[in-house]
């Protein structure tokens, strides 16, 4: 399919069309597709879709601002991969039901929680904390100093 001919041409609504198409391939058993994604991969995808985050920078730190509802600060993995990709994640599950009670509407999400953020060159990987309250997960990254300019090198001209 063109994209560009539907103004449809940005990389997120490429690659959530071919999620799409690969998940329509496994369920319908149609396994003819070699290059389709792992299963892994599009459930990350997905949860990365549908995490809210908001990301601001301050002065002396970057603040990413994620919404995590339903659990609770132990439930949420805060970590560093690559010594420059912040990754935070979590899994809500369905409440255990009780005997007798049936959903008759389901629609807060259940399953994987996750977003990935390239961090800037003067984030300070050693010194990130991360709080949660109500269901909002705050992580504070905080910069480096920025580098000292280099003072000019005099060399002592000598004698011939």
């Amino acid at each position: 399919m063109e994209y560009s001919l539907l103004g449809l041409d940005s990389p997120f609504l490429c690659n959530l069309h071919h999620i799409l198409e690969a998940t329509d391939d496994n369920t319908t058993g149609n396994k003819s597709n070699n290059s389709a994604p792992s299963r892994a991969y599009v459930r990350d995808a997905r949860a990365m879709a549908v995490t809210p985050a908001d990301v601001k920078e301050y002065p002396n730190s970057y603040v990413f601002i994620v919404d995590m509802p339903g659990l609770k600060s132990g439930d949420i993995k805060v970590q560093v991969e690559d010594d420059n990709v912040l990754v935070i994640s979590g899994e809500r599950n369905r409440e255990e039901e009780k005997e007798g009670v049936k959903y008759v509407r389901m629609e807060r999400r259940i399953g994987k929680l996750m977003r990935k953020f390239a961090l800037p060159e003067n984030a300070n990987t050693d010194k990130i904390s991360a709080i949660c309250q109500d269901g909002v997960l705050t992580v504070t990254v905080e910069k480096l100093p920025p580098p000292e300019p280099k003072k000019p090198k005099t060399i002592q001209v000598q004698v011939a």
